[in-house]
Formats: C-alpha cells, sequence, structure tokens
C-alpha cells in the first residue's frame, strides 16, 4: 500500500495518463532507427522532467505511452514538452527524411492527441464511495 500513492510535502497522489500521439496525415515514419529514437527522447525528457515513463510503445504512425506525474503538471503541457522536443530532435537527425515526408514546415506530429487518465479502482467504486460520505 505504501508504494501505491507517491508524496511530496502535503501530496499524496498517483496520476497516471495514457497518452496517443499520431504522426501528421498519418506517415507511417515510426519504423526502425525513428521509432528507437522517438521512444529514447520521450524517456530522456521524462527523466529530465520528473515524470516517470511506465510503458512506451510504437506502431507505425503513433506512439502510445502511459506515464505517471506529479500534482503540478499538467496533462497539455506534458504533451507540448514532447511534441516540441521529439520534433526539434528528429529533425535535427533526419532532416533528410522528413523534409520529403513533410515539404512545407518543419513538423512530425498531428495537432491533436488522446490521453486518458487511469485509476487504481473503477469508477462504479468511486461513485458508490464518493456516495456514502456525510
Amino acid at each position: 500500500m505504501n508504494n501505491r500513492y507517491n508524496r511530496y510535502n502535503r501530496r499524496k497522489y498517483s496520476l497516471k495518463v495514457h497518452i496517443v500521439l499520431v504522426t501528421k496525415y498519418r506517415k507511417q515514419l515510426l519504423k526502425d532507427f525513428i521509432a528507437d529514437d522517438v521512444k529514447q527522447e520521450i524517456l530522456d525528457i521524462a527523466n529530465t522532467r520528473g515524470y516517470e515513463i511506465i510503458a512506451i510503445e510504437t506502431d507505425k504512425d503513433h506512439i502510445h505511452f502511459l506515464l505517471s506525474y506529479d500534482t503540478s503538471y499538467i496533462v497539455c503541457d506534458i504533451v507540448k514538452i514532447v511534441k516540441q522536443e521529439t520534433t526539434y530532435h528528429l529533425w535535427q537527425k533526419y532532416s533528410s527524411v522528413l523534409s520529403k515526408q513533410y515539404w512545407k514546415e518543419k513538423t512530425f506530429w498531428s495537432d491533436g492527441y488522446f490521453a486518458c487518465s487511469i485509476g487504481e479502482v473503477t469508477s462504479a467504486t468511486i461513485q458508490k464511495y464518493v456516495e456514502s460520505q456525510g
């Protein structure tokens, strides 16, 4: 039970989010070395920023990662940082490949993203708990 929650100052929390990022125009670029580099870059960002990557995997045109984060972070800011830094890194390393795919601008990810918070219990359990208060 002690390992289930993180503690910092007077906070006790367990925040985890499943995030999916899709390549712009669903280009199938997340293969081989690019996929490995994207995963490593996200792991590096997480280590630098204080997030924890629990799981990460790519498909040809998208990436899934499960992330644990502190209460002082906002999911949309995490996504923004990950997208910006990975795009910059990939263009530094693979500009010849990417310029053939995205000839108008230096982009890599689509504008949107998917994020879903996950919990330790079902929503029905939480609903019962809330309704039993007072």
